[in-house]
């Protein structure tokens, strides 16, 4: 028995609704993103409240104890991940939904005997929520396998996998034709098993710098697949909830994209053609001029600007609060610091974003590429804690290399250049950087954590 009226049921979906969209707009901005997340909760709550209490439940108990190991499962997750497998979480929380959103499609057409009482409308959303769900959660494993390196994160091009990737694609398509045309169980379940094959050859071509926009692109995937969801099962919060995540999605996806100079198909499928950053583990033997903790406390305890460069090394590191009181130290001494945040540094969007705003950096001190790049030209000392690949000259002078075309931060423009690294192995695009053999730049080798404790010890000192 309903507990909910008809119109109480609509009113509780549309301030759901409401809650999603400020909560992506809440999420555009850092000052705003933990208010925005906490929107986004409270409207996810609201939907399953009003699920719960608008409907005859056939099989409650069974939701409830799959609500209970889920929860179970999925809260000391996320309080135990560490920020450096933040992606590796995304990635499956993309995955999952792409995955569910399938299942339920394939369970509704089950329900209709073989589509006797579906519309033809209903069998084309079925097809699609099906192939594209099952294509993301298979695309997302991958992705997490790459992450967590339980394999290679290197791209994985099989023999013929040109042709493979092609077959499978029309091959798909054509089940899914099938599919609507006769609105066979049977079908629908191959072009599911078919849609996993799909998505793991379509990420294991991906490795290196590509990830974060494999990542946003997935989560775009997933989002249509919930929007097709809702609209087989009549619901329109499914409907405009998976239109939300779908389109922000696919718009993260072409920012990213242009953010590194290159086309989302060229990110794809450009291992198949030799064109996706390979990663190397190859390490330079080329002299560079290497410096003490002493020596970086003196360039910038004496410096009058500062901007910091973060990137992956941070995150691995844990170093963002070490950072953050460096930050303030400088800062005491009257010394103005800035943080230069490139869009696809690190393993997911906003990456960067997330890792210092967990040290509490001020909000007003993160400034994007576009912002911070005509900086660099006044800086007298631009600190590069762990990132390479977005700093690296390459991207402008060599035609050849992976990430030609790709926009970077300026910082050769700066008086001088200090790159905190462990080792002289070069980035994911497996080129060398040769700004780190600029005279103007130093190299403090060590962990970034470690490194930049003894930074922080030896400006106090001054």
């Amino acid at each position: 028995m309903s507990l909910l009226s008809a119109d109480a049921t609509e009113l509780g979906y549309l301030l759901a609704a409401v809650c999603f969209i400020l909560a992506l707009k809440g999420l555009s901005s850092p000052r705003s993103a933990r208010r925005g997340n906490l929107i986004g909760a409270a409207g996810a709550a609201l939907a399953l409240a009003v699920a719960f209490l608008s409907g005859d439940l056939d099989h409650l108990v069974p939701i409830v104890v799959a609500i209970a190991v889920g929860t179970a499962l999925a809260v000391p997750a996320a309080r135990m991940v560490k920020m450096t497998q933040m992606p590796q979480l995304v990635a499956l929380f993309n995955g999952v939904g792409g995955g569910a959103a399938a299942l339920v499609a394939l369970l509704e057409l089950g329900e209709t005997a073989g589509g006797t009482s579906a519309w033809e409308g209903d069998l084309a959303a079925v097809a699609f929520t099906v192939l594209v769900g099952a294509v993301s959660f298979a695309g997302s494993v991958v992705t997490f396998l790459k992450l967590q390196e339980i394999m290679t994160t290197r791209p994985v091009v099989l023999p013929g996998a040109k042709p493979l990737m092609i077959g499978g694609l029309v091959v798909s398509l054509g089940v899914a034709v099938a599919v609507f045309g006769s609105g066979q169980p049977v079908l629908a379940s191959l072009l599911g098993l078919l849609g996993l094959v799909v998505g793991v050859m379509l990420v294991l071509p991906v490795g290196g710098a590509d990830v974060p926009i494999v990542i946003s692109l997935l989560n775009a995937f997933t989002g249509l697949t919930v929007a097709a969801g809702g609209f087989v099962l009549g619901n329109t919060l499914l409907l405009v909830a998976g239109t939300l995540v779908g389109a922000s999605g696919t718009i993260l996806t072409r920012l990213m994209a242009a953010a590194m100079g290159r086309s989302v198909a060229g990110v794809m499928f450009g291992a198949l053609r030799g064109g996706s950053t390979a990663g190397s583990t190859a390490v330079s033997s080329r002299p560079v001029r290497s410096v003490s903790p002493e020596d970086v406390a003196i360039l910038l305890g004496y410096a009058r600007k500062v901007i910091v460069v973060p990137g992956y090394g941070l995150a691995v590191a844990q170093a963002q609060h070490t950072i953050r009181e460096l930050e303030e130290m400088l800062r005491g001494r009257g010394i103005e610091v800035l943080y230069g945040i490139h869009p696809v540094a690190g393993r997911m969007p906003g990456h960067m974003n997330v890792l210092l705003a967990e040290a509490n950096v001020p909000y007003q001190a993160l400034k994007e590429m576009d912002e911070v790049n005509p900086e660099f030209r006044t800086t007298d000392v631009v600190l590069v804690v762990g990132a390479n690949d977005v700093v690296n000259p390459a991207a402008k002078t060599s035609p050849g290399a992976p990430i030609y075309g790709m926009p970077i931060l300026e910082v050769s423009d700066a008086q001088q250049v200090v790159f905190l690294k462990r080792s002289m192995r070069p980035g994911f695009a497996g080129i060398e950087n040769e700004l780190l053999f600029d005279p103007k730049t130093s190299l403090l080798f060590g962990d970034a954590k470690e490194s930049l404790a003894k930074v922080l010890a030896a400006v106090k000192g001054l």
